[in-house]
């Protein structure tokens, strides 16, 4: 007799297909980082002005301390060779150079920047869930009435709002019209003082207004979706089966038609994170928020080309992540298309 703890040979083959799957995914995703990082160092690199220049402002240093600072930062070399040597000590030895306008490695401003902005991030995606859904279950269930017209009509002004102007105008009605919302920063002055669970709720206050703005727009497009997969779900004949069965109205619409429409979600919510990520930069701006898009903005006006170029890398691999994430979850929730299209199910 074998191991009955040992798995199915169907489960061990599933999961080295899931593997091979993944890895071949990355492999080609490496062209499309590299092509990126090349994109970007030739953007900043060919912006008006010098770095250096940018980095000392109008103080006045002498020439020969001018050459000694260029030399010790790699100003000095071609633009070719400092984006090779910044590509070859990423690969070799894990480093991401020096910040040219904070003075420190670039490992550590990023560490410094990430957690504020996955923060916003995480509580952007909740707000992106639920307001999505909720729109999309709202809209199908009064589909063609006033509900359904006013939540769609709402949803596309919301999609097709700039985020800058969404933000300032909840700043604008929000913080200074109503004062519902503190306008910017991460905290209130003096709230280290302050015991711990009034630091958490003074925190989560500042997150609140952030996290709607990112959240809500991008919510809009989740809700479409949930939209067509409701009224597509509504009208199969499991769903009329249920209703013969003597389901109500709402089992019916959270337990059949809403399972059966949450495959764009899965497919979605894989990419959520990393248009979140990206969509932060202009939203933490706004709202004077340390995370990463107000560095890369930073960085980008300095002309600090490691800190570009590290913020770069870090959006690109989320990217590349959250479309594998979305690839693999679509698979192993309906493994059909898995296997039509050559995926982890083949």
């Amino acid at each position: 007799m074998g191991d009955p703890l040992a798995r199915p040979p169907s489960r061990r083959r599933g999961a080295r297909s899931l593997l091979r799957f993944a890895a071949g995914r990355l492999a080609a995703a490496a062209p499309v980082v590299l092509g990126v990082l090349l994109l970007t160092f030739v953007l900043v690199e060919t912006a008006p002005g010098e770095p250096f220049d940018l980095l000392i402002g109008d103080r006045p240093i002498p020439p020969e301390v001018r050459d000694r600072l260029v030399a010790a930062y790699g100003l000095d070399r071609p633009p070719a060779e400092r984006f090779v040597r910044w590509i070859g000590a990423l690969a070799l030895h894990g480093e991401l150079g020096w910040s040219l306008s904070r003075g420190r490695p670039v490992a550590d401003t990023i560490a410094a920047a990430l957690p504020a902005t996955l923060v916003l991030s995480t509580a952007a995606l909740l707000v992106h869930l639920v307001a999505g859904i909720g729109i999309g279950v709202a809209s199908g269930r009064w589909r063609g009435g006033w509900p359904d017209r006013a939540m769609t009509g709402s949803a596309l002004v919301l999609y097709s709002m700039p985020a800058f102007w969404l933000g300032l105008m909840a700043i604008l009605g929000l913080s200074y019209g109503l004062r519902l919302f503190p306008p910017a920063a991460t905290h209130s002055v003096g709230a280290e003082a302050w015991s711990v669970p009034l630091r958490l709720l003074d925190r989560l206050w500042h997150l609140a207004l952030p996290a709607l703005v990112l959240g809500l727009a991008s919510a809009a497009a989740l809700g479409r979706f949930v939209r067509a997969g409701m009224l597509r779900a509504l009208d199969d004949d499991f769903v009329r089966a249920a209703r013969a069965r003597g389901a109500g109205g709402g089992r019916v619409l959270w337990l059949h038609a809403l399972r059966s429409s949450l495959l764009p979600v899965v497919t979605l919510m894989g990419l959520a994170l990393p248009v979140l990520v990206s969509g932060s930069l202009v939203v933490e701006v706004v709202f004077g928020w340390p995370g990463m898009g107000r560095l890369a903005y930073e960085a980008i006006l300095a002309r600090d080309v490691p800190v570009v170029l590290a913020t770069t890398l870090l959006s690109t691999l989320l990217v590349v992540a959250g479309n594998l994430l979305a690839d693999v979850a679509v698979a192993l929730v309906d493994p059909r298309i898995g296997a039509g299209s050559g995926g982890p199910g083949r």
